[in-house]
Protein backbone atom coordinates (compact mmCIF):
# COMPACT_ATOMS: atom_id res chain seq x y z
CA UNK A 1 0.00 0.00 0.00
CA UNK A 2 1.07 3.53 -1.20
CA UNK A 3 0.23 6.51 0.37
CA UNK A 4 1.67 10.43 0.39
CA UNK A 5 2.77 11.61 3.69
CA UNK A 6 4.22 9.95 6.58
CA UNK A 7 2.41 7.95 9.09
CA UNK A 8 2.37 9.46 12.71
CA UNK A 9 1.87 6.89 15.46
CA UNK A 10 1.19 7.45 19.16
CA UNK A 11 2.18 5.44 21.95
CA UNK A 12 -1.57 4.21 22.49
CA UNK A 13 -1.64 3.26 18.70
CA UNK A 14 1.84 1.11 18.59
CA UNK A 15 0.77 -0.73 22.24
CA UNK A 16 -0.58 -3.26 20.33
CA UNK A 17 0.56 -3.98 17.21
CA UNK A 18 4.17 -5.53 18.65
CA UNK A 19 3.62 -8.16 21.58
CA UNK A 20 6.61 -9.57 23.76
CA UNK A 21 6.84 -12.79 21.83
CA UNK A 22 7.05 -10.60 17.85
CA UNK A 23 9.27 -8.50 19.49
CA UNK A 24 11.77 -11.06 21.12
CA UNK A 25 11.62 -13.12 17.51
CA UNK A 26 12.27 -10.15 15.25
CA UNK A 27 14.93 -9.01 17.42
CA UNK A 28 16.87 -12.22 17.77
CA UNK A 29 16.11 -12.41 13.53
CA UNK A 30 17.96 -8.89 13.14
CA UNK A 31 21.01 -9.95 15.43
CA UNK A 32 21.32 -13.14 12.98
CA UNK A 33 21.74 -11.33 10.18
CA UNK A 34 24.17 -8.65 11.89
CA UNK A 35 26.39 -11.85 12.89
CA UNK A 36 26.12 -12.90 9.17
CA UNK A 37 27.38 -9.77 8.44
CA UNK A 38 24.06 -9.01 6.12
CA UNK A 39 23.70 -5.90 8.04
CA UNK A 40 25.99 -2.97 8.40
CA UNK A 41 27.01 -1.69 11.65
CA UNK A 42 24.74 1.00 13.48
CA UNK A 43 26.14 4.23 14.43
CA UNK A 44 25.08 5.96 17.82
CA UNK A 45 25.81 9.82 18.64
CA UNK A 46 25.03 11.56 22.22
CA UNK A 47 24.72 14.87 23.23
CA UNK A 48 24.63 16.11 27.02
CA UNK A 49 22.63 18.39 28.77
CA UNK A 50 22.10 19.33 32.52
CA UNK A 51 20.04 16.86 34.11
CA UNK A 52 20.41 14.31 31.30
CA UNK A 53 21.03 14.15 27.86
CA UNK A 54 20.06 13.15 24.14
CA UNK A 55 21.46 9.99 21.96
CA UNK A 56 20.87 9.28 17.83
CA UNK A 57 20.66 5.87 17.37
CA UNK A 58 20.81 5.15 13.88
CA UNK A 59 20.44 1.77 11.51
CA UNK A 60 19.75 0.24 8.15
CA UNK A 61 17.47 -2.82 7.84
CA UNK A 62 17.66 -4.80 4.87
CA UNK A 63 14.39 -7.01 3.74
CA UNK A 64 11.62 -7.13 1.15
CA UNK A 65 11.73 -3.12 1.94
CA UNK A 66 14.77 -1.33 3.21
CA UNK A 67 14.36 0.81 5.83
CA UNK A 68 16.63 3.50 7.28
CA UNK A 69 15.74 3.94 11.03
CA UNK A 70 16.73 6.65 13.72
CA UNK A 71 15.77 6.78 17.26
CA UNK A 72 16.36 10.19 19.12
CA UNK A 73 16.16 9.52 22.67
CA UNK A 74 16.16 12.21 25.48
CA UNK A 75 17.20 10.28 28.90
CA UNK A 76 16.70 12.08 32.13
CA UNK A 77 16.64 10.28 35.21
CA UNK A 78 14.96 13.10 37.24
CA UNK A 79 12.27 13.38 35.47
CA UNK A 80 9.80 11.69 37.37
CA UNK A 81 10.97 12.97 40.83
CA UNK A 82 10.66 16.43 39.32
CA UNK A 83 8.33 16.91 36.92
CA UNK A 84 6.26 13.54 36.98
CA UNK A 85 7.71 13.02 33.63
CA UNK A 86 8.94 9.42 32.22
CA UNK A 87 12.98 8.64 32.13
CA UNK A 88 12.90 8.60 28.66
CA UNK A 89 11.30 10.39 26.31
CA UNK A 90 11.93 10.26 22.42
CA UNK A 91 10.42 9.44 18.77
CA UNK A 92 11.88 7.17 16.04
CA UNK A 93 11.37 7.95 12.43
CA UNK A 94 11.41 5.19 9.24
CA UNK A 95 12.89 6.07 6.19
CA UNK A 96 12.49 4.58 2.65
CA UNK A 97 16.12 3.48 2.48
CA UNK A 98 15.82 3.63 -1.54
CA UNK A 99 14.85 7.70 -1.82
CA UNK A 100 14.90 8.68 2.07
CA UNK A 101 11.36 9.13 2.24
CA UNK A 102 10.22 9.44 5.82
CA UNK A 103 7.37 6.89 6.16
CA UNK A 104 6.47 7.35 9.93
CA UNK A 105 7.37 8.52 12.94
CA UNK A 106 6.65 7.29 16.25
CA UNK A 107 6.92 7.20 20.00
CA UNK A 108 10.14 5.85 21.26
CA UNK A 109 9.01 4.74 24.45
CA UNK A 110 6.72 1.48 24.31
CA UNK A 111 9.11 0.06 21.51
CA UNK A 112 12.43 1.19 23.79
CA UNK A 113 10.79 -0.67 26.54
CA UNK A 114 10.39 -3.66 24.47
CA UNK A 115 13.09 -4.04 22.04
CA UNK A 116 15.15 -3.69 25.27
CA UNK A 117 13.82 -6.54 26.46
CA UNK A 118 13.40 -8.55 23.62
CA UNK A 119 17.50 -8.53 23.56
CA UNK A 120 17.60 -9.60 27.10
CA UNK A 121 15.61 -12.11 26.06
CA UNK A 122 17.34 -13.49 23.01
CA UNK A 123 21.06 -13.10 25.42
CA UNK A 124 19.02 -14.98 28.47
CA UNK A 125 17.79 -18.31 25.38
CA UNK A 126 21.65 -18.42 24.67
CA UNK A 127 23.32 -17.68 27.74
CA UNK A 128 21.36 -18.72 31.01
CA UNK A 129 20.74 -21.75 32.58
CA UNK A 130 18.00 -23.94 30.96
CA UNK A 131 16.79 -24.55 33.90
CA UNK A 132 16.93 -21.38 35.29
CA UNK A 133 14.05 -20.39 37.80
CA UNK A 134 14.41 -17.90 40.65
CA UNK A 135 15.78 -14.31 38.94
CA UNK A 136 15.88 -10.85 40.91
CA UNK A 137 15.00 -8.10 39.38
CA UNK A 138 16.51 -4.75 40.67
CA UNK A 139 14.80 -1.68 38.98
CA UNK A 140 10.79 -2.00 39.50
CA UNK A 141 9.85 0.98 36.99
CA UNK A 142 7.85 0.34 33.23
CA UNK A 143 11.41 -1.67 31.79
CA UNK A 144 11.15 -4.02 34.78
CA UNK A 145 7.99 -5.07 33.37
CA UNK A 146 8.81 -5.57 29.81
CA UNK A 147 12.33 -7.55 31.05
CA UNK A 148 9.99 -9.79 33.06
CA UNK A 149 7.67 -10.28 30.25
CA UNK A 150 10.10 -11.28 28.12
CA UNK A 151 11.85 -13.82 30.45
CA UNK A 152 9.84 -15.55 30.99
CA UNK A 153 9.40 -16.45 27.00
CA UNK A 154 12.86 -18.36 27.48
CA UNK A 155 13.09 -19.49 31.26
CA UNK A 156 10.99 -21.62 33.62
CA UNK A 157 10.78 -18.92 35.95
CA UNK A 158 8.85 -19.67 39.04
CA UNK A 159 10.41 -17.24 41.75
CA UNK A 160 10.98 -13.35 41.58
CA UNK A 161 12.69 -11.13 43.84
CA UNK A 162 12.11 -7.87 43.51
CA UNK A 163 14.26 -5.04 44.89
CA UNK A 164 14.37 -0.99 44.35
CA UNK A 165 15.39 2.08 46.45
CA UNK A 166 12.40 3.09 46.43
CA UNK A 167 10.03 0.58 47.98
CA UNK A 168 6.61 1.99 46.44
CA UNK A 169 8.04 1.03 42.73
CA UNK A 170 8.54 -2.96 44.06
CA UNK A 171 4.74 -2.94 45.46
CA UNK A 172 3.42 -1.81 42.32
CA UNK A 173 5.98 -4.21 40.62
CA UNK A 174 3.93 -6.98 42.75
CA UNK A 175 1.00 -6.06 42.66
CA UNK A 176 0.89 -6.25 39.14
CA UNK A 177 2.35 -8.98 37.89
CA UNK A 178 2.27 -11.38 40.29
CA UNK A 179 -1.48 -11.77 39.20
CA UNK A 180 -0.85 -10.92 35.24
CA UNK A 181 2.50 -13.88 35.14
CA UNK A 182 0.64 -15.95 38.01
CA UNK A 183 4.44 -15.91 39.32
CA UNK A 184 5.50 -15.42 42.98
CA UNK A 185 7.21 -12.01 43.33
CA UNK A 186 8.65 -11.09 46.67
CA UNK A 187 9.91 -7.98 47.45
CA UNK A 188 13.65 -7.87 49.48
CA UNK A 189 15.29 -5.50 50.80
CA UNK A 190 19.07 -7.54 51.29
CA UNK A 191 19.73 -7.25 47.76
CA UNK A 192 23.16 -9.31 47.74
CA UNK A 193 20.98 -12.11 49.42
CA UNK A 194 18.73 -12.10 46.76
CA UNK A 195 21.14 -12.34 43.86
CA UNK A 196 23.31 -15.05 45.94
CA UNK A 197 20.25 -17.50 45.37
CA UNK A 198 19.40 -16.37 41.86
CA UNK A 199 19.76 -18.00 38.77
CA UNK A 200 19.61 -14.79 36.77
CA UNK A 201 19.87 -11.16 37.69
CA UNK A 202 18.73 -7.89 35.85
CA UNK A 203 19.31 -5.17 36.36
CA UNK A 204 17.22 -2.06 34.34
CA UNK A 205 18.32 1.24 36.73
CA UNK A 206 19.74 4.45 36.38
CA UNK A 207 22.63 4.23 39.24
CA UNK A 208 25.39 5.87 38.49
CA UNK A 209 27.49 3.27 41.15
CA UNK A 210 27.87 -0.22 41.08
CA UNK A 211 25.88 -2.33 43.41
CA UNK A 212 26.18 -6.01 41.95
CA UNK A 213 29.47 -7.33 43.27
CA UNK A 214 31.60 -10.75 42.60
CA UNK A 215 30.76 -11.72 45.96
CA UNK A 216 27.11 -11.82 45.76
CA UNK A 217 26.92 -13.73 42.45
CA UNK A 218 26.80 -17.79 42.70
CA UNK A 219 28.42 -19.71 40.20
CA UNK A 220 26.18 -20.55 36.83
CA UNK A 221 24.44 -16.97 37.24
CA UNK A 222 23.11 -14.81 34.22
CA UNK A 223 22.99 -11.02 34.48
CA UNK A 224 21.37 -9.11 32.15
CA UNK A 225 22.94 -5.72 32.92
CA UNK A 226 20.74 -3.23 31.54
CA UNK A 227 20.87 -0.13 32.77
CA UNK A 228 23.91 1.29 31.76
CA UNK A 229 23.83 3.09 28.46
CA UNK A 230 26.15 6.10 28.93
CA UNK A 231 29.89 6.65 30.36
CA UNK A 232 28.22 7.57 33.87
CA UNK A 233 25.62 5.05 34.71
CA UNK A 234 27.19 2.07 36.57
CA UNK A 235 25.15 -1.46 38.02
CA UNK A 236 28.00 -4.26 37.65
CA UNK A 237 31.45 -3.87 39.86
CA UNK A 238 34.43 -3.69 37.66
CA UNK A 239 36.22 -6.64 39.17
CA UNK A 240 32.92 -8.77 38.42
CA UNK A 241 32.97 -7.96 34.91
CA UNK A 242 36.36 -8.47 34.51
CA UNK A 243 36.49 -12.05 35.88
CA UNK A 244 33.47 -13.01 34.04
CA UNK A 245 32.42 -14.06 30.92
CA UNK A 246 30.94 -10.71 28.55
CA UNK A 247 28.64 -11.07 25.80
CA UNK A 248 28.03 -7.27 24.54
CA UNK A 249 25.20 -6.14 22.11
CA UNK A 250 27.70 -3.67 20.60
CA UNK A 251 31.53 -4.15 21.32
CA UNK A 252 32.17 -0.69 20.89
CA UNK A 253 29.57 0.80 22.68
CA UNK A 254 29.66 -1.50 25.74
CA UNK A 255 33.37 -0.74 25.93
CA UNK A 256 32.68 3.01 25.57
CA UNK A 257 29.43 3.73 27.25
CA UNK A 258 28.62 0.38 28.77
CA UNK A 259 29.41 -1.55 32.12
CA UNK A 260 32.93 -3.03 30.59
CA UNK A 261 33.86 0.23 30.07
CA UNK A 262 34.46 0.88 33.92
CA UNK A 263 36.25 -1.98 34.32
CA UNK A 264 38.08 -1.42 31.14
CA UNK A 265 38.74 2.36 32.48
CA UNK A 266 39.87 0.82 35.98
CA UNK A 267 42.59 -1.29 33.62
CA UNK A 268 40.97 -4.75 35.33
CA UNK A 269 40.63 -5.50 31.81
CA UNK A 270 41.08 -5.26 27.73
CA UNK A 271 38.69 -4.21 25.05
CA UNK A 272 39.29 -8.01 23.81
CA UNK A 273 39.00 -9.49 26.93
CA UNK A 274 34.93 -9.34 25.80
CA UNK A 275 33.96 -12.42 24.61
CA UNK A 276 31.54 -11.61 22.35
CA UNK A 277 28.90 -9.94 20.86
CA UNK A 278 25.56 -11.29 20.89
CA UNK A 279 25.33 -11.16 17.32
CA UNK A 280 27.74 -13.66 17.38
CA UNK A 281 26.13 -16.02 19.25
CA UNK A 282 23.01 -16.26 17.42
CA UNK A 283 24.28 -16.44 14.68
CA UNK A 284 26.80 -19.13 15.69
CA UNK A 285 29.65 -18.24 15.25
CA UNK A 286 30.44 -18.45 19.13
CA UNK A 287 29.14 -20.47 21.32
CA UNK A 288 26.99 -18.91 23.97
CA UNK A 289 27.03 -20.82 27.48
CA UNK A 290 29.83 -23.74 27.88
CA UNK A 291 29.46 -24.93 31.39
CA UNK A 292 27.06 -24.33 34.09
CA UNK A 293 29.18 -22.95 36.50
CA UNK A 294 29.97 -20.38 34.21
CA UNK A 295 29.00 -16.48 35.58
CA UNK A 296 27.78 -14.64 31.48
CA UNK A 297 26.68 -10.74 31.73
CA UNK A 298 25.00 -9.48 28.89
CA UNK A 299 26.60 -5.83 28.46
CA UNK A 300 23.41 -4.49 27.30
CA UNK A 301 23.43 -0.63 26.06
CA UNK A 302 20.77 -0.63 23.04
CA UNK A 303 21.75 -0.86 19.65
CA UNK A 304 19.77 0.30 16.23
CA UNK A 305 19.40 -2.73 14.31
CA UNK A 306 16.92 -3.60 17.84
CA UNK A 307 15.24 -0.01 17.22
CA UNK A 308 15.19 -0.61 13.36
CA UNK A 309 13.35 -4.13 13.56
CA UNK A 310 11.02 -3.54 15.90
CA UNK A 311 9.99 -0.01 14.43
CA UNK A 312 9.40 -1.60 11.07
CA UNK A 313 7.29 -4.28 12.22
CA UNK A 314 5.20 -1.78 14.00
CA UNK A 315 4.91 0.56 10.66
CA UNK A 316 3.64 -2.21 8.42
CA UNK A 317 1.06 -3.58 11.19
CA UNK A 318 -0.31 -0.32 11.37
CA UNK A 319 -0.18 0.61 7.77
CA UNK A 320 -2.23 -2.80 6.72
CA UNK A 321 -4.56 -1.68 9.68
CA UNK A 322 -4.95 1.71 8.86
CA UNK A 323 -3.64 3.21 12.51
CA UNK A 324 -2.23 5.98 12.99
CA UNK A 325 -2.77 9.88 10.94
CA UNK A 326 -1.50 10.67 7.84
CA UNK A 327 0.43 13.48 7.70
CA UNK A 328 1.84 15.56 4.60
CA UNK A 329 5.81 17.64 5.45
CA UNK A 330 5.69 18.98 1.75
CA UNK A 331 1.95 20.16 1.93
Amino acid sequence: MQFKGTLLLRRSDIEGLLGPHDCMAAVENVFRLQGQGKIPAPGILGVKAPGGGMHVKAGLLPGDRNYLVAKLNANFPGNNAQFGLPTIQGVIVVFDAKNGVPLAILDSIDITLKRTAAASAVAAKYLARKDSSVATICGCGQQSRAQLRAALLVLPLTKIYAFDVNERAAIDLRNELSRELKIDIELVRDLASAIKKSDVCITCTTANESFVSKEDVSPGTFIAAVGADDEHKQEINPTLIASAKVVADSLEQSCAIGDAHHAIADGLMRKEDVYAELCEVVAGKKVGRVTDDEIIIFDSTGVAVEDAVASAAVYERALANGIGTVFDFAA
